[in-house]
């Protein structure tokens, strides 16, 4: 439970991170995080000597083709990220958090044909609701959270599906991009105009940092996740959109009353519909099955 704690306390205080890059365009920073990202995963797995799944991986296109979409998810995923809070809408990216696991709920149904019980509905509805209230209330869709709820629950679909584990699948992911990544620094070195070059000495070190940055809460995730119910898992991946939330609002001074307000209250109901439901099916199953066995031997 502490490593998936962990994982999620320093996802929410990555925007604390990206402020200090602003100097940095938000593109430029996607691009060395994930160069640095690909030189710290690849130094894990050199020196964890766990290089042979790369043999097994290439003998299968549909699974690299795989992993080269959900890299770009990924990536697009990112760049949004950073640019909204480093444009002041760290708010609107703690939103799109928070929706994420109800959309990738509704994604289960649609593409996997996974059975939604009647909670769940109503969780995916009160959301739904949120939407169309904050479109209203604003005049537009909030495409910033929109985007970022819809980027994040397909990649989750993807590695949902995939068959490697979050070491692996970052490393790939990363690998698969690097090709681009070089094409862009080295189009960048050429023109003058790499970041990274051009930077001050305490964004330089920032920009190398994101690597391990990146990875070390995914990793923490994946070996908690390994060791506790899904259920349970499910109720922490709200740590994370809740102190961005908080810094948004009290270290930022970014607003929230109003509208935003009762659509970010909508969606708490949603989640705290969809969370308990979770919790008491968990619950439920864990007692039958603790039952079983007594019952048998009596």
């Amino acid at each position: 439970m502490l490593y998936a704690v962990a994982a999620s306390i320093l996802w929410g205080l990555f925007p604390l991170y990206f402020k200090l890059l602003k100097e940095i365009p938000s593109f430029d920073i996607v691009v060395h995080r994930l160069f640095w990202s690909c030189v710290f995963l690849v130094a894990v797995l050199t020196w964890r000597r766990q290089w042979r799944w790369v043999g097994e991986v290439v003998k299968r296109p549909m699974v690299v083709g795989g992993f080269l979409l959900s890299a770009l998810l990924l990536t697009g995923n990112w760049t949004l990220y950073v640019w909204a809070v480093n444009a002041g809408r760290i708010v609107d990216t703690s939103l799109g958090y928070f929706m994420s696991p109800l959309m990738s709920v509704f994604m289960g149904y649609l593409i996997l044909k996974e059975r939604m019980r009647p909670l769940q509905w109503l969780a995916v509805f009160l959301a739904l609701g949120a939407v169309i209230w904050l479109t209203i209330a604003n005049g537009s869709l909030p495409w910033v959270s929109l985007l970022i709820a819809l980027s994040f629950a397909f990649y989750g679909l993807l590695r949902k599906t995939a068959h490697l584990g979050a070491l692996e699948g970052l490393s790939l992911e990363t690998l698969l991009m690097l090709p681009l990544v070089l094409l862009v620094l080295g189009v960048d070195t050429l023109r003058d105009s790499n970041a990274f070059t051009h930077a001050s000495t305490s964004a330089r070190i920032l920009l190398a940092l994101s690597g391990p940055i990146t990875a070390v809460p995914l990793l923490l995730f994946a070996h908690g996740a390994r060791r506790i119910p899904l259920s349970m898992l499910g109720l922490m991946q709200y740590i994370s959109p809740t102190i961005q939330l908080l810094g948004g609002v009290l270290i930022y001074g970014e607003a929230f009353t109003g509208a935003r307000a009762i659509g970010f209250c909508v969606i708490w109901a949603a989640l705290a519909v969809y969370s308990a439901e979770g919790l008491w099916r968990y619950l439920r199953t864990r007692a039958q099955s603790s039952a079983e066995p007594s019952a048998g031997g009596a």
